[in-house]
């Protein structure tokens, strides 16, 4: 098979002719062609701006405008913008108000994460029709290993590509983007290639040549202090890296050199991972004003906790490190963490133990941002477990327990403690 097409999915065995500009059997443009169609089988799927294109879905008045993602805050940032806004040059986590000097025309829409979250629900229920190797990497994009599937499905790699892609596209209401080839980070680098609604493929044969032109920044892993030391040394493509020795490129780079030698080489030895574990749990929230004020920041510790606390308890983990976030109004990021003797998945614990951290880092110092995480999982069997020094723990327990029941049943603001009834915060988002 050498060609498909996108739209009535129908495949002729040989590459047609670039002559043959539409489908023989649809009419349709939307042609795949390449001579290694039936060997590739790592994919990568991206959602099309993902949570603007939901927007757009559910409220077709918004189809033809630039969208743009976000809290409306002094202090806000992009979450997402459609492509419309991106011609204006909107881009994801630029500061709110520069994306609306850019775009005055712009119309903001606050983030629906639970609409977004049950979107993503429904893709990846396509996703598990395919295959049992998928490694999701957020809420819109996933790498999916369809090696050994043809048999199971009577098709390959790319045609099942394809029926998800229309069944997405059909039954949702939005488009993904494809990235087909014979490793992770190509497969990846593939789906930026062609969007919105794109496909596109990288084969063995023509990787080398494909990468000698791209950018170095291409490379999975290298950020920008990365890329500004291989700028300095006058690398700023692949094929600069091709005709350097590996031994020469790990002295320069360390451990990175051996990933800059293989991947320039279209090398990459990463197999998708299904269901990654998650490291840690956490949650932060930005402030609209600095605030230097502790009772203020205690007020907003404790419902962070408390959202910390209910993802571990819906993923039934526990952890025993934990980790209070704050960034000062200078944008200096300050972290403190402690490590508990047994894993927790209590609020209460979060808080008491983020507690001290927070009241040591206050003294003389403004924040704009604080947050709270937890990691270090371990045994659930073991967690918060009453002991001589905490007598009380089991009383703590039982007491969010009872809570937890309450808030399933009547919603989360059915029930508090006392300490969330404090003084408003200047929290943005």
């Amino acid at each position: 098979m050498g060609t498909l097409c996108r739209n009535c999915e129908k495949s002729w065995a040989e590459v047609l002719p670039q002559t043959q500009q539409r489908c023989p059997n649809c009419r349709s443009p939307r042609l795949l062609r390449h001579a290694e169609l039936e060997k590739l089988t790592i994919a990568h799927v991206d959602c099309d701006a993902f949570y603007a294109t939901v927007e757009k879905r559910d409220n077709p008045a918004l189809r033809d405008k630039p969208v743009i993602v976000a809290y409306d805050g002094a202090r806000s940032v992009v979450s997402t913008c459609c492509y419309i806004a991106r011609l204006s040059g909107v881009r994801s986590a630029m500061p709110l108000f520069k994306a609306k000097k850019l775009c005055p025309d712009g119309i903001i829409v606050k983030p629906r994460m639970a609409t977004y979250s049950e979107v993503s629900k429904q893709i990846h229920s396509y996703f598990n029709q395919l295959s049992p190797l998928i490694e999701p990497l957020s809420l819109d994009e996933a790498f999916i290993d369809l090696t050994g599937t043809e048999t199971l499905h009577h098709r390959t790699a790319a045609q099942s590509m394809i029926w998800l892609a229309n069944q997405v596209k059909r039954n949702i209401g939005i488009t993904v983007s494809v990235g087909l080839s014979y490793n992770k980070s190509l497969a990846k680098l593939a789906s930026d290639l062609d969007k919105p609604d794109g496909f596109s493929i990288i084969g063995r044969e023509e990787a080398r040549q494909f990468l000698k032109n791209r950018p170095v920044s291409d490379i999975w892993g290298v950020g920008k202090a990365l890329n500004r030391k291989l700028s300095g040394d006058g690398i700023t493509t692949i094929g600069q890296l091709q005709h350097r020795e590996k031994d020469e490129l790990i002295r320069r780079y360390g451990v990175m050199g051996s990933r800059l030698y293989h991947f320039a080489r279209g090398e990459d030895d990463r197999t998708v991972k299904p269901n990654a574990k998650a490291k840690s749990i956490s949650n932060e929230t930005t402030f609209s004003t600095d605030i230097e004020d502790l009772d203020e920041l205690k007020s907003i510790l404790w419902p962070l906790c408390e959202k910390v606390s209910e993802r571990l308890k819906v993923k039934e983990k526990a952890g025993k490190t934990i980790t209070l976030k704050l960034k000062t109004g200078d944008f200096k990021t300050i972290t403190r963490s402690y490590t508990l003797d047994q894993p927790t998945q209590l609020a209460e614990s979060l808080y008491r133990e983020a507690l001290p951290m927070l009241e040591n880092a206050v003294p003389g110092k403004s924040f704009r941002l604080i947050g709270i995480g937890i990691s270090g999982f371990g045994d659930i069997r073991d967690a918060d477990r009453p002991n001589l020094l905490e007598p009380q723990k089991d009383r703590i327990k039982n007491i969010e327990g009872a809570m937890d029941k309450v808030r399933a049943k009547f919603g989360s603001a059915a029930i508090k403690k006392g300490r969330a009834l404090g003084r408003p915060s200047k929290k943005s988002d």
